[in-house]
């Protein structure tokens, strides 16, 4: 994902779902790359926090969905 720092992105989950949403994702910033943030949620709640990104007026682009971790870097 493709944002500025990881306070934007935790702004934009609770603004969007909410505390009870943020819970359900049980959201995890696994690192950074030269790309942008790893971030890690519930993968029952990948539409969810994609539609709160697209609602947001702050610049956050996903750049890659994966199952895993491991797989990001294929």
């Amino acid at each position: 994902m493709k944002a500025k720092n990881k306070e934007d992105v935790e702004k934009v989950i609770l603004d969007y779902v909410g505390i009870l949403g943020w819970a359900r994702a049980s959201p995890f910033f696994a690192g950074t790359k030269k790309e942008g943030i790893v971030f890690a949620i519930d993968r029952k709640m990948v539409d969810e926090i994609r539609a709160a990104f697209e609602l947001s007026k702050e610049d956050i682009k996903i750049i890659k969905v994966s199952g895993t971790l491991k797989g990001l870097d294929k």
